[in-house]
């Protein structure tokens, strides 16, 4: 399937915060489902836009087919990263368009721009443990768990981080 990866315009940005939305709830990643407040956080991409770098992946129609935030040096949307670190986060995939390299791609892209910002030597991200299809994105791509860095950003929600060297 052609696609391609670019910022998302600000037309966009309700229905890229739908779709990250929904990856989450559709998926079972969000206890209390829409009662969740962090369901609203992610229905809610503008803030992302203007802190980061908000990139969707459309096909040859111009379909959104999914979504990552990429969180510079320095952004506020970081989590995890420290000086040197671009982080990325909330990868989300449509249901109906997964399986066709979006989700790699979004990745790809954000390692991409990783690299030309300079002074970054390393991407880093945190993923649910149950993220298993996302797992073997990035270890295909090349990133490494760090357990050491592995964190709960609320009481019972542990996440897993993984860093690529560049």
């Amino acid at each position: 399937m052609d696609l391609s990866i670019r910022a998302a315009e600000p037309h966009e940005y309700a229905e890229a915060g739908e779709i990250t939305a929904r990856a989450y709830l559709d998926d079972g990643l969000l206890e209390g489902g829409e009662e969740n407040p962090y369901a609203s956080v992610l229905r809610d991409a503008a803030p992302r836009a203007a802190q980061g770098e908000l990139l969707v992946a459309v096909d040859t129609d111009g379909t959104l087919l999914g979504t990552v935030t990429y969180a510079p040096q320095g952004s506020p949307l970081q989590d995890i990263a420290v000086p040197g670190e671009a982080e990325f986060r909330m990868l989300a995939v449509a249901h109906r368009a997964r399986g066709r390299g979006a989700g790699e791609s979004l990745v790809r892209a954000c390692t991409a721009r990783a690299k030309a910002e300079e002074g970054v030597v390393r991407v880093v991200m945190s993923t649910q443990p149950t993220m298993r299809g996302a797992h073997r994105i990035y270890e295909r791509l090349g990133f490494v768990r760090t357990p050491e860095r592995d964190w709960e950003p609320m009481p019972g929600l542990s996440l897993l981080t993984y860093k690529l060297e560049l």
